[in-house]
């Protein structure tokens, strides 16, 4: 980046820095918003400045980064002036009434929420399977669901190999799926139930500790909710294959904060187990986790706090020959969300896709 100085001689000099960037953080109270703060922090993302912003009730309060306190702003019409980059993670309905104020102040949105997914002006992002997307952008990318991204760090390798025919996923989905509020109802529950007391239900329909029930997003005419349209419709936007056969069960589970998933995947030709484990322990996102004679596999407890897709007990389908199974874990908070987001940024600043911020510096 040409910054342009002033020298002892009050010529003037232009002097090659790295870039930087003014980000903003929308909904920076929530799961997702305080993780996007560590990310930046912990992956060393080149900040100019950082505005954190939330609703009005959050107005004042502070957060830490890097051994400083930052104020929380009320979100407003004059939030974006000057910001390159905004990380969105504050619900549709937020998204869709300020990311176009976003877009209109020349800046970049990458959206947690559901509101632009499908939009086909909008990329659909999972670097490890589509950056090329990202250059596409019109000042909104989309973030996918938390699922759907899991899934695709995990299949998509295998898809490269040999196009997938048809998948089949079954999903056990953690409470931080539907925020830190949801965790924290999750932690109460279980503490009414162990004392012999009638659970308190707010955030879900019905207790979810020491229960599960399936997911409680509206359900269509078909008899698929919500989230099991998103994985449909999201995993075909992003693989570029409108026609890929999939069907998805979704199910909450009482787990904290990692999601796990039972993946079928059918090809046209056999895919031999070994072969895939060669492909996917080489797979960028993914860890391989397998131990057959301890019967140890990925598991949420494990992979909560990580980067990584946990993939393991790969297995022909006894019922298909030309069929594998697989199993995942991964942190639906972090790289089903705040960590996919910053990957995302990352991407584009490799590309130089965003605006930096200028600065005159006098020396």
């Amino acid at each position: 980046m040409a910054i342009v100085t002033v020298s002892e001689e009050n010529h003037l000099e232009e002097v090659n820095l790295p870039k930087s960037y003014r980000v903003a953080i929308l909904g920076a109270t929530g799961a997702v918003g305080t993780e996007l703060l560590q990310l930046l922090d912990q992956r060393q993302f080149p900040l100019a400045d950082l505005k954190l912003l939330a609703s009005a009730r959050s107005a004042g309060q502070t957060l830490e980064f890097q051994g400083s306190r930052l104020t929380i702003e009320e979100v407003s019409e004059k939030s974006f002036d000057g910001v390159d980059l905004v990380l969105a993670s504050a619900g549709g309905s937020t998204s869709k009434q300020w990311l176009p104020k976003v877009v209109a102040a020349g800046a970049v949105a990458i959206d947690n929420s559901s509101a632009f997914r499908m939009d086909p002006q909008v990329p659909l992002v999972v670097p490890e399977v589509n950056p090329e997307a990202a250059a596409t952008h019109q000042g909104i990318i989309a973030n996918p669901n938390c699922t759907t991204i899991l899934m695709a760090v995990a299949v998509w390798p295998l898809h490269q190999v040999q196009p997938v025919q048809r998948l089949v996923a079954a999903t056990y989905q953690s409470a931080s799926g539907a925020g830190a509020r949801a965790m924290e109802e999750m932690k109460a529950q279980a503490r009414a139930i162990l004392q012999g007391e009638t659970p308190k239900t707010e955030i879900f329909p019905y207790p979810l500790a020491f229960n599960l029930f399936p997911h409680n997003t509206p359900i269509n005419e078909q008899g698929y909710c919500e989230e099991e349209m998103k994985m449909v419709k999201e995993t075909r936007k992003i693989f570029g294959a409108p026609d890929l056969r999939i069907t998805a069960t979704c199910v909450r589970v009482p787990v904290l904060r990692a999601h796990s998933e039972a993946i079928n995947l059918e090809f046209s030709e056999v895919f031999s187990p070994s072969r895939a484990r060669e492909i996917l322990s080489q797979a960028p996102g993914v860890r391989l986790v397998e131990d057959w004679q301890a019967n140890y596999f990925p598991m949420p407890l494990e992979a909560s706090g990580l980067d990584e897709v946990l993939v393991g007990r790969i297995r022909q389908d006894i019922s298909h020959p030309c069929a594998l199974e697989l199993w995942l874990c991964g942190d639906q908070i972090r790289k089903g969300a705040a960590l996919n987001a910053v990957q995302i940024a990352e991407l584009l600043v490799a590309k130089d896709l965003i605006k930096p911020a200028a600065a005159l510096v006098a020396s």
